[in-house]
């Protein structure tokens, strides 16, 4: 059979497919969709239809046209999108054709892809002879709008894929593979759902749930950064950043008004309509732009190492939980061997082969591991807590964790992770933006004594003469007092501080480095020494201590001995393995912690532009 269903109903259920499948909401006349910018996220034509279909995401929008040209109706539009919905299809034309069967709206529905885009900038300048506009950066629109991953570029870097329709500044990179584990983690933060019972404040995919029940690290990651209140604090203050250096870019506003002048004079009045305008000179509004963009270059790289921040908390809460969910596991495995030999030393005491003493001892060694299986559910629910709190979702509730422990890991060469974390840490280049927007401030102050220009043209008539009247008058004040010699000194002392400041920070990036270090070096030792080693020949020990109680070889305290020495064994194995988790964990976040402390707002003001409009 044929399928002659229409073009146009085909088009259509294409658009409703998609619109169900991605919950984008139907815009039937592009001219009435509000926001003129947008991402193209997906475009398709049927070549057997004849229909050309574009979806957009962030303002929604989604437009239909044929390829010939030819314009739908909006009536048009909502009768065939009722169609599509109906599953209407044609049955039965003229030329006796029948469609093979129902298509159905969720059938082969679209993939949608948005690929990041990346910013690049030309070099920066001294001086302000250069356009502010060259050196552009605009603040991300959402807490989900984060970066992929480019090369270096240049020795200053820009944080990584903050782009907008403005113009792009210096170079886009993105920290070094060798170290960021996680970084297209931050980077993929949308398409959230809700899952677990426990979810109250946000959201979060359901996708890497297991069918058997449990969360994994990568969504609780994921909760934690679209949840986590600093982000959205940082992210509103690079918007801030960002109304700032539109703000001190903006010229001067003309005065337009009317003059009247020897009114009380019968027939000699005079009438005047004016104009004033200030003439901004030096490129002062270019050099202010220059300024607030550093500021919000630097925000933004603030914004970046929040989310390292965040990521490595959740990182090393989830690896304190899951240690703690192993823990429960192991004790409760020993909490039956211990049961299981309370039960044998009373039985050999009622053979007369034992004694009490026997079974006043495996009743102490079965309390204490009770104790301790108390314990680690303790620590398990507070680790909880703890990481639901990070994670921005406090009302989460406890489920089992999908993850595992490392077993191994290799050795790094600690120079060449010191080097290469600090040249790459967003918390570095902050600092370096920072230095950038000191240097950018004393260009800008240095020009302030350079005045500015006040025109005024006007035009009237004089009712004495009969004739009309022009105006005109030119100003600007002499620097002789205020050279703003106050403002350039703090200025340099402000670049003084600020390049104090890179060392300050590239130095504690050094110190919280080495002591990552002597955890993860420790823990690696301790991880392979235990696995390899200690723990096969506690387990040996335990069986032929057992093997020898049972044939009357040796007492029962050795039994014990041999049970403690293997139950200790396998819990501070463990203690190793989160110990070493948590390390690689700060080192793959640039050892930064800190997701919920307080957040430092550097998005400066709009200060420079009252300064430019005024030279007195």
């Amino acid at each position: 059979m044929k399928d002659c269903t229409p073009a146009w109903i085909e088009g259509i259920r294409i658009v409703v497919r998609t619109i169900l499948t991605t919950g984008t909401p139907y815009c039937a006349d592009s001219m009435h969709c509000t926001d003129s910018s947008y991402y193209e996220v997906f475009t398709t034509s049927m070549r057997r239809t004849g229909w050309s279909i574009s979806i957009h995401r962030k303002v929604h929008r989604v437009n239909i046209s044929t390829m010939t040209g030819v314009s739908v109706s909006r009536r048009q539009h909502k009768r065939l999108l009722l169609l599509a919905v109906l599953g209407t299809t044609t049955m039965g034309l003229a030329t006796g054709c029948q469609s093979l069967r129902p298509r159905s709206l969720f059938s082969d529905p679209a993939p949608l892809h948005a690929a990041p885009r990346i910013a690049e900038t030309p070099p920066q300048t001294e001086r302000g002879d250069q356009k502010a506009t060259e050196g552009d950066v605009s603040a991300p629109a959402t807490p989900g709008d984060t970066p992929g991953d480019t090369p270096a570029q240049a020795d200053v870097v820009n944080p990584v894929g903050y782009t907008d329709e403005v113009d792009p500044i210096d170079a886009a990179t993105s920290p070094s593979d060798t170290l960021t584990s996680f970084t297209d983690l931050i980077s993929q933060n949308e398409n959230l759902q809700t899952i677990g019972s426990g979810n109250t404040s946000g959201s979060y995919p359901s996708s890497s749930i297991e069918p058997s029940g449990g969360i994994t690290l990568d969504v609780i990651e994921s909760i934690a950064l679209s949840n986590n209140p600093t982000i959205a604090e940082l992210v509103a203050t690079t918007q801030k950043a960002a109304g700032f250096k539109t703000q001190v870019g903006l010229r001067a506003n003309p005065t337009v008004g009317y003059n009247a002048n020897q009114l009380a004079d019968a027939n000699t009045d005079q009438h005047t309509v004016y104009i004033s305008q200030t003439i901004i000179t030096a490129d002062k509004l270019a050099l202010n732009r220059n300024v607030l963009n550093e500021a919000l270059r630097a925000q933004l790289f603030q914004l970046e190492a929040q989310k390292y921040r965040v990521a490595t908390d959740i990182r090393t809460t989830f690896y304190a939980a899951l240690a703690a969910q192993r823990r429960v596991s192991l004790i409760s495995d020993f909490q039956s061997v211990a049961d299981k030999g309370l039960e044998l030393a009373e039985l050999r005491k009622k053979g007369q082969e034992g004694s009490q003493l026997d079974v006043v001892q495996a009743e102490v060694q079965k309390n204490e591991i009770d104790l301790l299986l108390q314990q680690a559910e303790i620590q398990f629910q507070a680790a909880w807590r703890e990481m639901a709190a990070l994670a921005g979702n406090p009302g989460m509730q406890p489920e089992p964790l999908i993850g595992e422990l490392p077993a191994a890991a290799s050795d790094l060469d600690w120079q060449d992770v010191a080097a290469t974390m600090v040249t790459s840490s967003p918390e570095y280049q902050a600092a370096r933006a920072r230095v950038t927007q000191a240097r950018a401030n004393v260009s800008r102050q240095e020009i302030q004594k350079i005045p500015n220009l006040n025109v005024n043209l006007g035009a009237g008539s004089d009712r004495a003469t009969g004739e009309g009247l022009i105006n005109f008058s030119i100003g600007a004040p002499i620097p002789v007092f205020n050279k703003n010699q106050g403002n350039i000194s703090a200025a340099l002392a402000e670049y003084i501080r600020a390049c104090r400041e890179v060392e300050r920070v590239e130095n504690s990036i050094r110190a919280r480095l080495a002591e990552v270090s002597n955890d993860y070096g420790s823990s690696r030792v301790a991880v392979e020494r235990y696995s390899h080693l200690i723990l096969p020949n506690a387990a040996e020990s335990l069986e032929l201590a057992e093997i020898a109680y049972k044939a009357g070889e040796t007492s029962f305290v050795q039994v014990l001995v041999a049970r403690r020495t293997y139950f200790d064994t396998n819990l501070r194995f463990v203690a190793a393995q989160r110990l070493l988790a948590q390390s690689r964990a700060r080192v793959d976040g640039y050892v930064l912690t800190g997701a919920l402390n307080a957040v430092i707002d550097g998005s400066g003001s709009a200060s420079l532009r009252g300064q430019t409009l005024s030279q007195q």
